[in-house]
């Protein structure tokens, strides 16, 4: 039986300070039970020498300190966990939400989970099919990968994490796949938006989704993505099936660290963020991956919403050195009407290289992407000089190159969100407007492949 301690000696907003406690340890699960018999959750945050500090999960109000009493139940947070969960809803704190019946677990499982041992990693080398092209064919995801979508405020990421959602699928394969999507300090206004969006098109019957609300505890907040990965470890590490996690927004759940490390009056690191940022997000990234001698697997889409549009922020900077590579949706594609509005020349993924070519893609793929980036490049920069200097400096082949560009926006990567291409239909197209050029300018592409896919382009 836990034991009972009524030495509550102050709260302090979401904290609490129990003193003379014993053999309590850090992230220990408590309960606090009000003389009106009513119970809260909290954790504990902090041990010295007897006294705990912890965090509540519901409001401090109505707390008396005399007759309150505190139990610490002798465990950290756990997820019951079971297959019944795909095609459900959960809260933060993993309770359902969507009118349906509590989850009989198979089994419980820290939330903290085990990151996995280095040496146990397979590489990631199988290539995922988002349905979007500006992915699939330039910046490939590759299962096991963890491949963060920068954003900016008022940017539409939340259609491009549905989605995903709803199209992601590994090819040739009959392992089946799950979706574990987490939303974290979102609005009732986008909640409805994703739940909608999952029922609509069916793909809820193969996803379990973690929703956090704006005006729900911070402290739940940091709690939704562990609960999200501690069903998608079970998912893919017991149930051999690929999990893809999608995470939104990062943003949110840092800015919830701060407030805790800020109650807690730890001394604050860059822009207010607590020191241990680095490690705390490390710790829930590097749970993606592959497991030697295991089926399953966990691929990771963390969005996060870049304060202030800044690459730089510590969020998206730390994000940056923990994850391969990024995905960066651009504010002025965004304004000529392009969705999903990727930028794909900033963008990036270190392991695209992996997951492409025979067998797994098509054998052109590498060198119509490096084609296909190295033209739109050169007709951006080509663009720029006709705003500067107009048209009429322009050569013949500049304007070739400009034209290149403005199609590649408009067709490539403008495809709207509910159009879903396979890899074949991206390639396609992307040849078709290599076709804008002529062939001495595709110095990237091996002969044999010019030879059985280019076309002069025809409007």
């Amino acid at each position: 039986m836990p034991k009972e301690y009524r030495t509550i000696q102050e709260v302090a907003g979401p904290l609490m300070l129990v003193k003379g406690v014993e053999g309590v340890t850090y992230d220990e699960l408590a309960e606090i039970e009000l003389p009106t018999g009513e119970r809260r959750r909290c954790k504990v945050l902090e041990i010295d020498e007897g006294n705990a500090l912890v965090q509540l999960f519901d409001a401090s109000t109505g707390i008396n300190l005399e007759s309150s009493k505190v139990r610490f139940l002798g465990r950290s947070m756990e997820l019951g966990v079971s297959e019944d969960m795909l095609g459900r809803m959960f809260d933060g704190m993993g309770r359902p939400i969507d009118g349906g019946p509590e989850i009989l677990p198979e089994k419980r499982m820290d939330i903290n989970g085990l990151p996995i041992n280095p040496a146990a990693r397979s590489y990631p080398e199988e290539f995922i099919q988002t349905g979007v092209s500006a992915i699939d064919g330039l910046n490939t995801l590759v299962r096991g990968q963890k491949l963060p979508i920068f954003s900016c405020s008022g940017l539409p990421h939340a259609n491009l994490a549905a989605q995903i959602a709803r199209q992601a699928k590994v090819r040739g394969t009959k392992e089946p796949f799950a979706v574990v999507f987490a939303a974290m300090g979102i609005t009732f206004e986008e909640a409805n938006f994703f739940m909608s969006s999952f029922r609509e098109t069916g793909a809820i019957d193969r996803a379990v989704m973690f929703i956090n609300l704006a005006n729900d505890p911070a402290v739940e907040r940091t709690s939704t993505p562990k609960m999200a990965l501690t069903a998608a470890e079970y998912l893919a590490f017991e149930k051999d099936m690929h999990v893809l996690v999608i995470l939104t927004d990062i943003t949110n759940y840092a800015d919830a660290l701060r407030e805790i490390s800020a109650a807690r009056k730890e001394v604050p690191g860059r822009r207010g963020y607590p020191g241990y940022m680095y490690t705390d997000l490390a710790t829930m990234y590097e749970r993606a991956g592959r497991q030697t001698g295991k089926k399953g697997s966990i691929t990771m889409i963390p969005i996060l919403t870049m304060p202030e549009d800044d690459k730089t922020h510590p969020i998206p900077d730390l994000t940056g050195y923990i994850t391969e590579g990024q995905i960066i949706l651009s504010r002025e594609l965004y304004r000529k009407n392009i969705a999903p509005p990727i930028d794909v020349l900033p963008s990036l993924s270190r392991l695209k290289d992996k997951g492409i070519g025979e067998g797994k893609t098509r054998a052109d793929h590498a060198d119509t992407m490096n084609q296909l980036f190295a033209a739109y490049s050169r007709g951006k920069d080509a663009k720029e000089l006709m705003v500067v200097l107009g048209e009429a400096a322009l050569t013949d082949m500049d304007k070739l190159y400009a034209k290149f560009a403005d199609e590649f926006e408009k067709q490539y990567v403008n495809q709207g969100y509910e159009t879903n291409r396979d890899i074949e239909e991206t390639l396609d197209l992307g040849w078709k407007l290599l076709g804008i050029l002529p062939k001495s300018e595709l110095k990237r592409i091996k002969d044999k492949f010019i030879d059985e896919y280019y076309h002069p382009y025809e409007d």
